[in-house]
């Protein structure tokens, strides 16, 4: 049984930061590889248009140096990787979607016995997956917004607005606002995308949009962040562009969310079912929607947080007084302490003769 931390409890977290940089004193040189790469169309999207500075992996790295890691972004793309990342102690991963996010990576890193920060196979997987991610939400009795999965042919349509949504990936790539039926066949043709997976059809509730962090801490227990309340003052929805925020116009604000003390014990305890019902590790993010008779309903579950400086996550850490080089020495720390995935594999051999194969993906 997991040991969840409220916000307010400032010695026990206190006491876990300074055992965390204690720690990371002691592991200095720590092999770091912080694995990054245009894979999934959400990350390609992150790669071409967000500003350096503003990208997760320059804040990671420079979390890394001021630890005094040894580290090395490298990018699953390049078909040096493996033999790469079997060469560090940890593996740090910033993909997100499919391949990076959704437990294919995990397994892989499995497979090679490289400990790695975040949930495993199956967690990653299931979070990954908006509409099993769904079914697993019904079956913890975790409230959720209505919906249906759309597989192809006509589309059912009940006169209310509908968020359509990709059934993988983040950052509202692919995702529309529909209030019309006639924009319900072009935004079901741009959720699908080339892959032709089902779509997921869900019912719009209008509301704040609320998020909610939860960090491992050293010993398993776990911290679960004061809700935070976003707001796009310049979009229907907290869509790609405004996530971007690629101009630097700050069209989106990050607060403290003010609930009465029922509804955040409401959100707290969804976001304790979902951490534990679905096996979540590390970290995660999970992401509501608030309505305005102060109903929470759970939107989807995020197994690995964006992790720039100024996200949702590395806020609400800062909340309950944790710096953005405390969590991630913590994702290490969980990563390292994990016992191994010890079952008689082969050791991977490596030949520099081994075919490349070429992804049909633009860059």
């Amino acid at each position: 049984m997991t040991l969840f931390l409220s916000p307010s409890s400032d010695l026990v977290v206190q006491k876990a930061a300074e055992e965390l940089r204690t720690w990371g004193q002691s592991h200095q040189g720590l092999g770091v590889a912080l694995i990054y790469g245009p894979v999934s169309a959400e990350d390609r999207l992150y790669h071409s248009k967000c500003p350096v500075e503003q990208r997760s992996v320059t804040a990671l790295a420079e979390a890394l140096e001021e630890i005094g890691a040894r580290w090395k972004v490298l990018d699953p793309c390049e078909p040096d990787f493996i033999m790469d990342v079997v060469g560090h102690d940890v593996a740090l991963s910033n993909l997100h979607g499919p391949y990076g996010e959704d437990g294919r990576l995990q397994g892989l890193l499995d497979y090679l016995r490289v400990p790695y920060c975040g949930s495993g196979v199956g967690a990653s997987a299931v979070a990954a997956d908006k509409i099993l991610c769904k079914r697993v939400m019904l079956t913890l009795g975790v409230p959720t917004p209505g919906w249906q999965v759309w597989s192809g042919g006509p589309a059912n349509w009940n006169g209310r607005p509908v968020m359509v949504k990709p059934p993988f990936g983040g950052s509202s790539v692919g995702m529309s606002l529909v209030r019309d039926p006639a924009d319900l066949p072009g935004a079901l043709a741009d959720a699908v995308g080339d892959e032709g997976a089902a779509v997921l059809v869900e019912e719009y509730v209008s509301g704040t949009p609320l998020t909610v962090g939860l960090l491992e801490l050293p010993g398993g227990s776990v911290i679960v962040f004061p809700p935070l309340a976003t707001e796009a003052t310049e979009a229907e929805f907290y869509d790609a562009d405004t996530k971007l925020d690629v101009d630097s116009r700050g069209t989106v604000t990050v607060r403290a969310a003010e609930l009465a003390p029922d509804v955040q014990d409401k959100i707290t305890s969804d976001a304790r079912t979902l951490w534990e019902g679905i096996g979540l590790r590390g970290s995660a993010r999970i992401d509501f929607i608030l309505t305005e008779d102060g109903e929470p309903y759970v939107l989807e579950v995020n197994s690995t947080p964006g992790m720039s400086r100024d996200s949702n996550f590395a806020v609400g850490a800062a909340m309950v007084g944790l710096t953005h080089t405390d969590v991630v020495l913590a994702m290490l720390h969980e990563a390292l302490a994990r016992p191994p995935y010890d079952v008689p594999l082969p050791t991977p051999v490596f030949s520099s003769t081994a075919l490349t194969r070429e992804a049909a993906v633009s860059p």
